[in-house]
């Protein structure tokens, strides 16, 4: 069993930044190392999406609307991983989550409510 705790949302104008945190705990926890990891979000009325994940080796990939304004990071002696999100937009508001690349069901925590304002 793994659970994973995002945590670091808030309410940001346009132009700010957050840093987003994700801890697994757990039995499974062991093995989160050897996971790419992703972050996900979901806006209101819209389906969740990827929006970056992060190999076991370091390497990273985001979609197209954050590029080159959120990094992914991991800390995997701490089973954490890391979404820092500057140049904020209003259209980065969602709830954001973290799990494993793939998105595994019994993996989604409550996520992290990030809100920015125009």
């Amino acid at each position: 069993q793994v659970q994973l705790v995002e945590s670091g949302g808030g309410l940001v104008q346009a132009g700010g930044s957050l840093r987003l945190s994700c801890v697994a705990s757990g039995t499974g926890s062991i093995f989160f190392s050897i996971r790419t990891m992703a972050w996900y979000r979901q806006a209101p009325g819209k389906q969740r999406e990827l929006v970056a994940y992060i190999s076991s080796s370091g390497g990273t990939n985001y979609v197209d609307s954050v590029k080159g304004r959120f990094t992914i990071s991991r800390d995997n002696a701490q089973n954490t991983v890391y979404l820092q999100m500057n140049n904020l937009k209003p259209e980065d508001t969602a709830v954001y989550y973290c799990n494993v690349f793939g998105g595994s069901p019994g993996y989604w925590g409550q996520g992290t409510q990030v809100t920015v304002s125009s």
